[in-house]
Order: C-alpha cells, then structure tokens, then sequence
C-alpha cells in the first residue's frame, strides 16, 4: 500500500497546526488505515515533509533579510508602508546607532508596534498617570528617565519579590547607552515573570463602560483595592476568558470551567496518546499565536499560565514584561537573563573568571553529540491556582509521554535505508522508543503538594534524576525547550550552543519577529506527538523501528543507521541557530530594540505627539 502526504490547502485547519505558510502537513486516511499492531509490512510514504517545511522557512527568512532598509530615507518610508504613520522623533538617531553596530533587521517591529497599538487611545497625561499608578501596584517597578539618568523605584514596599528588582535592573542596563538622549519618562517593568494586563472585551470595545479618568487613583479604574494574589476570588482563566468575544465558547461558563479530563484518567496520567495519525502532523511554528482557547476553552487546562498565583490587572496599565502569551496587553521587553550572563542561562559564562568565551568549556563537536533528546527541569510551569491541575501542564504531560512505559505504539516515519529517499511508517512501542531516544528527566519537584497524590503520585509517571550544569546539555544534539512559569530562559543559550533546540511556547517574545522556525529552531506543538518523527526523520530509526518492520538493516552498527541527509539538515539547523544569535541575538540587538521601543513611548508618553514624530 502506498500512501502520501497532501498539502494544507486541501486540509485547511484553523487551529494550532495552521501555520505561516499556508501548509498543515496531515497524513491521508490511506496512511493511517494500515496502521494496526497486527500488521508489520510497512507503509510507503511518497514525500517526508519536513524537508519542504525546512526549504520554505530557508526561502522565508532569506527574503526577509534581503529586504532590509539600508539608509534612513528607506527605512522611513517602510516605517510609513508598514504603520501609516511618520516614525518617531529620533528615529535618524537610531538609524545611525544600529548602523554603526551591523544590525541585520531594522525594519522588523510589528510585534513592538501591536504592543504598544492600545495606548495610542490614551492621551499623553493619562498615560502617564497610569504608568506611575501602575508602579504603585504589587510586582512593578518603576524605572524612571529623568534629565539623561535612569533609577529604579519600588514604590510598594508590602510585598516581597524573590528577585528584587532584577528585570528593572536589567532594563536600565540595557539602556545604558543612550539614556542621556531621551527625555523624561517611567517604565513600570514587570518583577514577575508572568504575565499581568489582561483587559475584558467588552472594555476594550465599548471603554466608556469602564472608568477612562484615572485622576481619582488606580482603585477607581480596577474598582476597589489591588490584591497580588487570587486568594479565593477569581484565577487566571476567569480574568482571560473575559478577554473573548462574548459569543465564544470561552464565555459560557460550563465549557470553560468543567475539567474535560474528570472522565478520562487514563488519558489523565498516561501519554495522552490520540492515534497514529497524531503523530505526523508537523507545526511550521510554535504556538505562541495559533491556539485560539476562545473558541477552544478546553486547551487552557494544558497551560500553566492560565493557573499563576498572581493577580493580573482588569485595566489597561502599561506594565513591560519579558514575554507576551495571547490574550494579554503587557508590553514586550528583552529578558534579564538574555542580556547579562549567570551560569544557568548563558552559554560559555565562566563563573570562575567571570568572563564571556565564544565557546562553553562543556561543548563537544558535533559528532561527539549523543543522538538523543534531552530536557532537564523543576516541576514548574504553572502556579497552583486553583490545585490540582498540574498533570496538565507543559513540562508534566511531556514527561510523562517520554516516560511512558506502557504498551501503546507510536506511528513512526524514517528510510528505510541510510541513504533512501524512501519513507516508510510503522507503529512501534513506545516504551521502547523512550528507552532509545529519550534522556529527559525531573530534577527537583516544586510544590508537589498541589499534585494530585503528592510526591509519589507525581514520581510514579514521570523519571526523575539529577540536576545537571547548563554545560551538560552540549552534549546532545537535540535540546528541548518548554515553558516554565512564563518564557524559557535558556533558549538563547541553547540557540548559542552547537545543539538544536526543540521549542514549544505560548509566548511571543522580543525577538519573535526576527527568528525563523524550522530554520533557527525546530518548533514544537503543543502536544508533543510529532517529537518521535522528528527525531526519525533527522537521526533515522532506532532499533525497536527496524524491528517492528523486520528490516534487513538491522545487523547495521548504530551509526550506520544514521540517516546521512536528516544529519545534514540537522546539523544546518544547528549552525544557523548558532550565527543568529551571534548576529542577530547580541547584547546589543537587545539595546538596540530597547532604543527603538523608548522613542516609540517618548511619542506615547507627550502632550503633543505630533512634536514627537520624525519627519525627513
């Protein structure tokens, strides 16, 4: 039986697998039809995808590049072509600043530009009335510019944070250079990693149904007092459901409050395993903006951040953070962890001596990598508002897939020689699967109380093991990177090292317009299933693979079993992660998006915003 793969345009999906390019990779129903544990007599697919998925994401980014403005004169004009509006004043400064430091990409904002869309519906004063409101609420800082020099201010003092300040700190030092040429202004930066603004519909549609003079103080606008947790009123989900139109699922209230997994423990503790055809879809991008949990409320309970502990703000507040999942206003600003160096988010940090090295003192070349994916962390990735969530969240159900043990199969595809163009599938034991490609493990459980069982409920279903440098992970060519509380912290050190990170997100970051999935990463769905084949396609099939096909290249030594074409791919994955974040990734790429955002606020933040426009 032969079977193919069509194009997305003939299985159009509106949901997390549509992707940029207008292609959803979906296996046909001959495909799926011979897949059955009685039958080992492979199925011939016609065309692997991830090739073009590969070929068309090269093709995307190249033109990007290419059609980077060279002088000023083009760069304002793209700048009016793309926001139908004059750039703002001290935008030639600028200009010369990221010319002077080889920036790649000067006309890539649009993420910067939807941010800060919202507030142009606020007058200057009002903006700035809010943004120092703002800095009075618990987990915000004030970083202030005033007469060239910037400071940090705490302005509520009855709430702890465990990081004292560090994201304001970071935000100042990126600054730094150009802070004496722009007038006076505050930033309330986020101190929490979490996201804080989510606004109701019906606010953002219709504000005169909301308080729009802030001049009586910020608990006339939220409605009463400011509390930093949800205590007993209200979670996460409930303040972001109201973000949804009124006619969507999200807002009827049974759809998004009933727990869709009260009725299938075995789902709820195992791999969640949906079927073979699960397992051949491909994402062309991660899901930062392609899960609508509007229309799909039931997707929430996968996703940590929808449990935080933290209030968010019912208002619009300008409040700056690291990373923007959908549905929420804050405004984007590079991480802290990105920009200064510790030893457990920065490749080649020396701790010892304090100093940067182009390469780590861990790394080891390419083919000294173990071909297998590896993820080490905390049981993070959500708080435990309310409890008893936590199975379902992102790092959980990975774990818990990869340390699956049962007797489900995974559909997998790879050739059927080293050499082959020619793709076969078959289902294959998990179990075994996991024990060939997988080395991915808890190191430290967190709040396990709020895990249905505790300690030993949570260790039953997922590996454990030890903790690990950050050093360790060179030692393996597939690094996988997920979510924590928020946005991943290591992601620029995996992209700097000579691995391939393997990313699933909810998050936009600052740089999300810059990077290129399937180019700079391999990007993840949120379910994880597609991870088998990805490893398949580029490191060829594991034993347990030529076993469930009798395959005559089983006497073959592991490495001859490679396949030579998915390696080469994958190591161009690897090396082009690595020279983006040596040129696109920079310390300075980080100020100089800072530059950009604080000219954009200087206009925001003026009486008179037509003075604050740059005109040639």
């Amino acid at each position: 039986m032969r079977a193919g793969f069509l194009a997305g345009h003939n299985h159009r999906q509106k949901d997390e697998y549509s992707n940029s390019f207008n292609v959803d990779w979906l296996p046909t129903t001959s495909t799926v039809m011979h897949l059955s544990t009685e039958s080992r007599a492979p199925s011939v697919i016609k065309e692997h995808p991830i090739p073009k998925l590969m070929d068309e994401a090269e093709a995307k980014y190249r033109q990007k590049l290419a059609g980077q403005s060279k002088t000023l004169k083009s760069a304002v004009a793209e700048y009016r072509r793309r926001y139908k509006r004059d750039p703002p004043k001290g935008f030639d400064a600028w200009c010369k600043f990221a010319q002077e430091h080889d920036v790649k990409l000067v006309d890539e904002y649009d993420g910067l530009v939807a941010d800060l869309a919202p507030f142009w519906e606020l007058s200057g004063e009002e903006l700035r009335r809010r943004a120092m409101q703002a800095g009075e609420l618990p987990s915000i800082d004030l970083v202030r510019i005033e007469d060239g020099k910037s400071s940090t201010l705490k302005l509520h003092n009855d709430f702890e944070d465990s990081e004292v300040s560090a994201r304001a700190n970071g935000f100042r030092a990126m600054l730094s250079k150009f802070e004496h040429t722009l007038p006076d202004m505050d930033f309330p930066i986020n101190a929490k990693a979490e996201g804080r603004v989510l606004v109701p519909w019906e606010h953002r549609k219709y504000p005169n149904l909301t308080v729009q003079d802030s001049s009586a103080g910020v608990e006339a606008v939220l409605d009463g007092p400011f509390k930093p947790d949800w205590g007993d009123n209200g979670t996460v989900w409930e303040a972001w459901r109201r973000t949804c139109a009124p006619t969507s699922p999200a807002r009827r209230v049974f759809a998004s409050l009933r727990n869709s997994f009260t009725h299938q423990i075995k789902n709820y503790l195992s791999s969640s395993y949906a079927g073979p055809s699960s397992d051949l879809k491909f994402v062309a991008t991660t899901s930062a903006s392609t899960i609508d949990f509007c229309s799909k409320p039931y997707e929430h309970y996968k996703q940590g951040h929808f449990f935080s502990d933290w209030r968010t703000i019912p208002a619009l507040y300008p409040v700056f953070s690291p990373a923007r999942a959908k549905g929420f206003l804050d405004i984007k600003i590079p991480s802290h962890y990105y920009y200064g160096s510790t030893k457990r988010y920065t490749y080649g940090w020396d701790a010892i001596n304090l100093e940067l090295k182009e390469v780590d003192n861990m790394e080891v070349s390419w083919e000294e990598k173990i071909d297998k994916i590896f993820w080490r962390g905390a049981t993070t990735g959500g708080g435990s508002h309310p409890p008893g969530f936590s199975p379902q969240y992102q790092r959980h159900r990975f774990l818990r897939m990869a340390s699956d043990k049962s007797s489900a199969n995974r559909t997998v595809v790879f050739a059927d020689s080293p050499s082959s163009n020619r793709y076969v599938s078959a289902p294959v034991p998990v179990a075994a699967l996991n024990e060939e490609i997988m080395d991915t493990a808890f190191v430290k459980a967190v709040a396990n109380e709020a895990y249905p069982g505790g300690l030993k409920a949570l260790k039953d279903v997922h590996r454990f093991g030890d903790a690990v440098p950050l050093g360790k992970h060179w030692s393996y060519k597939y690094l996988v990177d997920f979510d924590g509380m928020s946005y991943s912290g290591r992601f620029m050190a995996f992209l700097a090292s000579d691995s391939v990170p393997v990313k699933a997100t909810v998050y936009e970051e600052y740089f999300s317009d810059w990077i290129q999935p399937w180019v700079h990463f391999i990007p993840l769905s949120s379910s994880y299933r597609e991870i088998y084949n990805i490893h398949a396609y580029f490191s060829g099939p594991t034993r347990a693979a030529l076993e469930a096909i009798n395959s005559t290249y089983l006497h073959l030594p592991d490495q001859a079993r490679r396949s030579i074409e998915g390696d080469r791919r994958l190591r161009r994955i690897a090396r082009a992660g690595k020279h983006w974040k040596k040129t696109i990734g920079r310390t300075i790429d980080m100020e100089v998006y800072v530059y950009r955002l604080c000219l954009e606020w200087a206009r925001l933040w003026a009486d008179d915003r037509e003075s604050m426009t740059f005109r040639l």
